[in-house]
């Protein structure tokens, strides 16, 4: 039974790569950042420390799951919940499963000009470097899509509108996000950040805290046409 524990272990600890190495992509340099107030730094830097220190618990928890695997029935009992348990969490990574938790309601609305694609690609960016952990955007029809790394957002041929996924929405536009949302509005406040370019252009955002955030919408996978477990 050990060689198929072990497996078990390699393929969280890969998928845990995968997500950590998203959210280290997701969250790049950002030129806004240069202008930016200390304390507004400081609380981003303070943000960031903290997802470091979760990422040393997951490793730490993945080798005490492989201690528990080696030890017996007992232990690989213990070890299939916990998998269960990362299992959730990565389907909500990938957007496969629903989620809820603390976090945000962001309104924008447009004003004089119409909201461009790159805007709300902004907004994501910042929201996923201040630690967003779930995330779906919707308009004033149409349903929600649920954001995850492969998402894409251009204006559509019509104007006014922005294509996400295939999927057209009219503004204004209403993204759901959980996470810390004291970080997260700081992030979108940043001077130069989403908010300003809103307001820049005429038009207004409403940041609203609430707890619990639902976000609802579910991503599906394309399956795979060329990469298989190695």
């Amino acid at each position: 039974m050990k060689k198929p524990a072990n497996l078990v272990i390699a393929v969280l600890v890969a998928l845990l790569g995968f997500a950590v190495a998203v959210q280290v992509k997701a969250g790049g340099s950002d030129a806004a950042l240069s202008s930016a107030r200390p304390e507004d730094l400081v609380r981003i830097l303070s943000d960031l420390d903290a997802q470091q220190e979760r990422l040393r618990l997951e490793i730490g928890d993945l080798e005490d799951t492989q201690r528990q695997l080696d030890s017996g029935a007992q232990g690989r009992d213990a070890a299939l919940a916990d998998a269960r348990k990362r299992a959730d969490e990565l389907g909500i990574l990938a957007g496969t499963l629903p989620a809820e938790g603390p976090g945000l309601r962001i309104d924008l609305m447009q004003g004089t000009d119409a909201i461009k694609s790159e805007t709300v690609l902004d907004a994501i960016e910042e929201l996923r470097g201040a630690g967003a952990e779930a995330m779906q955007i919707a308009g004033a029809d149409g349903p929600a899509v649920r954001i995850v790394a492969s998402t894409y957002f251009v204006d559509a041929p019509e104007g006014g509108r922005l294509v996400v996924d295939r999927t057209t929405l009219a503004a204004p536009y209403t993204i759901t996000v959980i996470g810390g949302p004291d970080t997260m509005r700081t992030a979108l406040n940043i001077p130069g950040g989403v908010v300003d370019s809103v307001r820049q252009h005429g038009g207004t955002v409403s940041v609203r805290e609430a707890d619990p955030v639902h976000v609802t919408a579910l991503h599906t996978a394309g399956a795979l046409q060329y990469a298989k477990p190695a």
